[in-house]
């Protein structure tokens, strides 16, 4: 008889366990389901960085200024644009590589035209590990002097498992030249498959002409009231652009420029996307 109580007991105590391992399984089964479904941000950065000189320091260049203002937001990716790499203006200075070191991110280089022994132009910085890098040089009307101008692309792998493409770009002045070179934009990342983002100095406005063919395929994270981007004090216009290529799976969830930030003349432009 005792003997048959003790196998009861014993039976009754492994159903409770069973049935305890049972509820903790189910529990973080649902934990896990609540964390895969929760939507994740992406943070970006756009930043005309004036070679790293402060309008109003001449011919100072203070790479930790900037690295200070990106390091601030901590962004996902960073469009950057006029970076001088190892030109005599800069004291011989891997800007790229530099602020790659101080952000801890990783950095790719479009050169735009050799400048002052070196080169200069735009660069990306993502904390996202690099699948591949492109550069293209975007054209400009022929008779019309201009300074040569690149698009950076970079494709990375967001922490859902989807790829995105990002480009930084830094445009023409005149708008013979701008009309030109958006509509390359177009060609090279309109038609690509899944999210795709292209940010920088396009130096024109939301009316311009040329901002109307961009906008043929891409839309901007800010569509009216939008703060200026330039100049550091008392700003006017904005010409700084973050867009994201229409049909992308990615939704803006804030658009900020940051004031009162002087490392350069321009501001940063800072939109976070929810994916």
């Amino acid at each position: 008889m005792r003997s048959s109580r003790t196998t009861l007991a014993t039976l009754i105590i492994c159903s409770v366990f069973s049935f305890s391992a049972v509820k903790v399984s189910a529990k973080n089964n649902t934990d896990s389901l609540s964390v895969n479904n929760k939507e994740k941000e992406l943070k970006v950065m756009t930043y005309n960085i004036h070679h790293g000189n402060p309008p109003a320091k001449e011919g100072v260049i203070d790479l930790q200024a900037i690295a200070d203002v990106i390091n601030s937001q901590s962004p996902d990716l960073v469009a950057l644009q006029e970076l001088d790499v190892l030109t005599s203006r800069s004291g011989n200075v891997d800007e790229v590589k530099k602020l790659a070191e101080l952000t801890g991110m990783y950095s790719f280089f479009s050169k735009s035209i050799d400048f002052g022994g070196g080169g200069y132009g735009v660069a990306i910085l993502s904390k996202f590990k690099i699948n591949k890098e492109e550069r293209f040089s975007l054209p400009f009307k022929e008779g019309l002097n201009a300074e040569p101008r690149s698009l950076a692309v970079i494709n990375v792998t967001l922490a859902n498992g989807k790829t995105l493409d990002f480009a930084s770009t830094h445009l023409d002045l005149k708008d013979e030249h701008r009309i030109l070179q958006v509509a390359e934009i177009n060609k090279i990342l309109g038609g690509r498959k899944g999210a795709v983002i292209v940010a920088g100095d396009l130096n024109l406005t939301a009316s311009t002409p040329a901002m109307k063919v961009l906008e043929k395929y891409f839309e901007r994270s800010c569509q009216e009231n939008c703060a200026p981007t330039i100049p550091d004090v008392n700003p006017k216009e904005e010409i700084d652009f973050i867009m994201l290529k229409k049909g992308s799976p990615l939704k803006v969830q804030s658009h900020q420029v940051l004031n009162d930030i002087h490392a350069s003349d321009h501001l940063p432009l800072v939109v976070t996307y929810k994916y």
